[in-house]
């Protein structure tokens, strides 16, 4: 065994949720653990995200009486992931494995005092496939007291909802106009806030609870966090991966690992070199990921022999980003925008090209699908005055037809009194863009989308306006003066990385695996292959296949 600094029965790189699930499950079956993050913030992009779980067959449902079961869930998956040789992280005994230890460590983290819920409402991304849930398969945390932590309070990623609200609550404020209950819902905010300030709690949300709680429940368990210290080197004895170097203070710290490491250490997200590699068309400026999100462990990993796939894939998120925001680290996301009625998303001819009410991977993954053969990069969103007035834009959930000068000035707003005078303003033909506009008109006025279905399934309604008469997603372009901003395609982290096997050990081209070396979350090939399967499918499975790592490591000690 080499000489090391420090020793541990297990060494996980990266602190995301993945990492937060595999430690505690350790620290519960008595082993030692250690958690190296090379930021000085610990919680991975999963802290800054929704922090929502795709998870069939959960014990809330049941709670709740939603129908679902292990073998709905495989039909779903399988309509909407499929088979694939060029889908190695999603095959099927790897997808039956994800939904049998998904149900149970749901069931785990509850025992272990994590306080977990549903969102009541949130429909799988493709509910109307066979085995699809209406109501969602989504699990997540309950608002956290961020005070709980002491002095580790500093070293939780902020989440990207700065307001004290859940994130079902936060789904039906952009109601506020139109629903009583967003109503009460905002009352109950101010209430809570105000209690809050009082009683000297300070509560987040969304991911950020999620990976609060799991980093108290892990400081109590035992658990080791090490923050500033970046991993450069796997440490290989023998063919077993035994320890990793790791930067500490500018120096070179050897970390041993009697029973193996796992990397949880995010993409490349911010990393434009292997970006223009494996996902030419994409931007490191148009990502939420962490900054810590930048490719180098999935090198490592590959340069000790592991097998790559799926690195094209990347969640997407569509973004619009006003002047002024380029630089900021949570950049806007527009997932609503054009699956509300009175807007539709055009490429650079004019032309309308998809269900602008597709899950947002979807919707990314048709924009660089479409700039291969028309330029759609960025895209176009086309509103008219009626979607100005009942919806935010952009920057706030709350309707205003007040939009900041410098928009205007700097080009990336574009206002016009006719369809025709706002296609010359965008370099279009103007009897291009009318005949679109005039063409999703004539579906709105039938009241069926002929071209893409837009507003059929569940998931479109819910994503535009459930307030809206005859169909939550269809309303006409009718009403100047008309508006555009561009859409690109952003993402909260790629979806490709090292293959795995069913117990979330590495494997090499011929399909060997590396011993002592496990992966899960974005640093992997998903299990979701080249779909995302409804809201929490890469939290989900980085916190699953953490979860399994902790039993297969505990079985083999």
């Amino acid at each position: 065994m080499s000489n090391f600094d420090e020793t541990f029965d297990f060494v996980i790189v990266g602190s995301g949720g993945g990492s937060m699930c595999c430690a505690l499950t350790l620290r519960n079956g008595g082993k030692s653990v250690v958690v190296l993050e090379k930021t000085p913030l610990l919680g991975g992009t999963t802290a800054r995200s929704g922090g929502v779980m795709w998870i069939p067959d959960n014990r809330f449902m049941k709670r709740d009486g939603v129908p679902d079961s292990q073998d709905q869930a495989h039909t779903y998956m399988d309509a909407v992931i499929g088979d694939h040789n060029d889908t190695p992280g999603a095959t099927r005994v790897r997808r039956q494995t994800y939904v049998s230890e998904g149900t149970r460590m749901v069931d785990f983290l509850v025992d272990q005092g994590i306080k977990l819920n549903r969102v009541s409402y949130w429909p799988d991304y493709n509910d109307e496939a066979p085995g699809g849930s209406e109501k969602g398969r989504t699990v997540i945390a309950e608002l956290f007291n961020v005070n709980e932590l002491g002095a580790w309070k500093s070293k939780l990623r902020p989440n990207f909802i700065p307001m004290m609200s859940t994130l079902d609550e936060m789904l039906k404020l952009r109601f506020l106009k139109q629903s009583w209950e967003a109503k009460r819902i905002a009352v109950r905010f101010g209430l809570r806030t105000i209690f809050a300030k009082l009683t000297g709690k300070h509560y987040v949300t969304a991911g950020a609870a999620l990976q609060g709680r799991m980093l108290q429940a892990n400081l109590k368990a035992g658990t080791d966090f090490r923050t500033e210290t970046a991993v450069k080197e796997l440490i290989v004895e023998n063919g077993r991966v035994t320890g990793v170097v790791a930067e500490v203070g500018g120096q070179l710290k050897r970390f041993g690992a009697r029973l193996g490491v796992l990397v949880n250490a995010g993409g490349f997200a911010h990393n434009q070199a292997m970006r223009d590699q494996y996902q030419p068309g994409t931007s490191a400026k148009w990502t939420n990921a962490a900054e810590g999100d930048t490719g180098e462990m999935i090198r490592e990993m590959q340069r000790n022999g592991a097998a790559i796939a799926q690195m094209e894939e990347m969640v997407g998120n569509q973004m619009s980003i006003p002047p002024g925001m380029e630089n900021e680290a949570v950049k806007p996301v527009v997932q609503g925008m054009t699956a509300a009625p009175h807007a539709i998303l055009v490429d650079q001819s004019g032309v309308r090209y998809m269900n602008e009410a597709g899950s947002y991977m979807t919707y990314c993954q048709g924009i660089l699908a479409r700039n291969k053969t028309v330029p759609a990069i960025p895209s176009h969103a086309i509103l008219d005055s009626q979607y100005i007035k009942k919806y935010g834009l952009i920057t706030s959930p709350f309707p205003s037809a007040r939009k900041p000068q410098e928009w205007y000035d700097k080009g990336f707003l574009k206002k016009a009194d006719t369809i025709e005078e706002l296609a010359g303003q965008l370099g279009m033909d103007p009897a291009t863009l009318r005949a679109t506009v005039d063409r999703f008109n004539g579906f709105v006025a039938k009241n069926h989308d002929d071209d893409f279905n837009r507003g059929d399934r569940a998931y479109d309604r819910w994503l535009g306006d459930r307030f809206h008469p005859k169909n939550a997603s269809l309303g006409s372009i009718s009403e100047g003066p008309f508006y555009s901003v561009p859409v690109v395609p952003g993402d909260v982290g790629t979806y490709g990385g090292v293959v795995t096997d069913e117990k979330a050990r590495v494997l090499r081209e011929d399909g060997s695996v590396i011993e002592g070396l496990y992966a899960t979350g974005v640093s992997t090939a998903s299990v979701m292959g080249r779909a995302y399967a409804g809201a929490g499918a890469s939290v989900g499975p980085s916190y699953v296949w953490g979860y399994v790592t902790a039993k297969h490591v505990l079985a083999s000690a």
